[in-house]
């Protein structure tokens, strides 16, 4: 299945937050945060006269509580607003 964001929306797939902290401990899945980072997918055409500021394979943060939950291949993905990707992550 092909997903194409409309607008000034954003398909980010969600980079799974570490399950070891760094002394070693295992957190169990109810201790885990909710993942803040991603890698971009796909990108829709703006709908303003400026560009979308990310492309696609930018590893990206964004807001905790933000976008649509979808899963694809099952894999998960948001969907995202331009405004609720807060950095663009260089390694």
């Amino acid at each position: 299945m092909t997903v194409e964001p409309i607008g000034d929306r954003v398909l980010v797939k969600v980079l799974e937050e570490e399950a070891k902290t760094p002394s070693g401990i295992i957190l169990p899945d109810t201790a885990k945060e909710k993942p803040q980072r991603g890698v971009v997918v796909a990108v829709g055409e703006s709908s303003y006269d400026e560009p979308i500021p990310v492309e696609v394979g930018d590893k990206v943060m964004f807001a905790k509580f933000s976008g649509t939950e979808i899963k694809l291949e099952g894999e998960d993905h948001l969907i995202l607003e331009i405004g609720d990707i807060l950095a663009r992550i260089k390694d």
